[in-house]
């Protein structure tokens, strides 16, 4: 396998919290293995850049990704009900990384649901998440009631919906379902959904387009999900369905993430933290190696995400070599030496 570079120019890591830095070294060692494709610029992101120096959002981590306009995150702990806010959103705001891409795809052949391959597309900087948010005091209480206010823009809407017909068209489906709930909220999702309906039909002929409420979509994801191929939504609507969609796979463990913009690209695993496990050698890596497969093919190399991906599904299926949450006693180190051995270099 060659080991000339892919990328430039040194790619943005961030390790993360929890279980980040543990799966973010065996993509290193993956990624080594395979002749090094980026070289690293570590920085700090979550709890460890507080710790660090007060900030879970350095301005050395952002400008890192301003030189890079590439970068591979570990999962990030976001405080609940208080705390700073996600850095995962400020992340999408500060560089418009307005797609979230999703993919889902069986790994582990004989449970429940068999052979699925869907892709969630998530408007990624609007709807409910922009969190404008704030009380209003009744009586003696300052907290009496809580309002959100979401944001959908006719621009923005038309935006992810082009990039997701795009991306079917590029990538060889056939049918995009825009999923909302036009029928309640009828300003807030209508508005997405009309952006659907015109943008099909430049692609009429070419790519089909159907559209679900929100809720039914959830209930056929479960009854049927064969009938789905590229699934494109609202902020909050999509981080829903991906984790009910990475629950048809076997769970988050296997649930990559990319977030697109103009100007940058960030990878991740969907997954959160799990600081119940973290330093105990036991993470599954295979999401975060997955997303490495993403940026891989992101920056032109699908041919090195074919082979990523191929050893990941020998060692688990025919080596039978996983992790605990797979039902095996391997650790994340011997899952990762395991992987390196079915590459086609090692």
């Amino acid at each position: 396998m060659s080991a000339k570079m892919t990328y430039p120019i040194p790619a943005t890591l961030i390790p993360g919290d929890g279980i980040g830095p543990e799966i973010t070294d065996a993509v290193r060692l993956v990624l080594a293995a395979m002749g090094s494709p980026f070289e690293w610029d570590e920085h700090q992101g979550g709890l460890g850049a507080i710790e660090a120096g007060g900030d879970p959002l350095p301005p050395a981590t952002l400008d890192s990704i301003r030189r890079s306009k590439l970068a591979l995150k570990g999962p990030l702990t976001t405080p609940v009900g208080g705390g700073f806010r996600s850095v995962n959103v400020r992340l999408r705001e500060e560089f418009g990384l307005y797609a979230n891409v999703r993919p889902v795809r069986t790994v582990i052949p004989g449970q429940r649901y068999g052979n699925i391959d869907i892709v969630l597309i998530r408007e990624n900087i609007e709807g409910l998440y922009v969190a404008f948010e704030h009380y209003i005091p009744v009586g003696d209480d300052p907290h009496a009631v809580a309002i959100s206010s979401g944001v959908n823009t006719k621009a923005g809407s038309r935006r992810i919906m082009e990039f997701a017909f795009d991306y079917a068209l590029k990538n060889g489906r056939k049918k995009v379902t825009v999923v909302h709930k036009a029928n309640v909220l009828k300003a807030l999702t209508g508005i997405f959904l009309n952006a659907g309906q015109e943008v099909a039909k430049s692609y009429a002929g070419r790519v089909q387009m159907d559209d679900r409420i929100i809720d039914a979509c959830a209930m056929q994801l479960v009854l049927n999900p064969w009938q789905f191929d590229v699934i494109v939504t609202t902020n909050l609507f999509g981080d829903i369905l991906s984790d009910e969609m990475a629950g048809l796979v076997g769970g988050l463990g296997f649930a990559p993430g990319a977030n697109i913009g103009h100007s940058a690209a960030i990878f991740e695993a969907v997954h959160g933290s799990a600081p119940d496990i973290a330093g105990k050698g036991v993470a599954n890596p295979v999401a975060l190696l997955l997303a490495a497969g993403l940026m891989l093919e992101h920056v032109g190399r699908g041919d090195l995400a074919q082979l990523l991906r191929a050893a990941i599904n020998s060692t688990i299926n025919q080596d039978n070599v996983r992790t605990r949450d797979m039902g095996g006693t391997a650790s994340t180190q011997e899952f990762t030496k395991a992987i390196i051995r079915r590459l086609p270099s090692a």
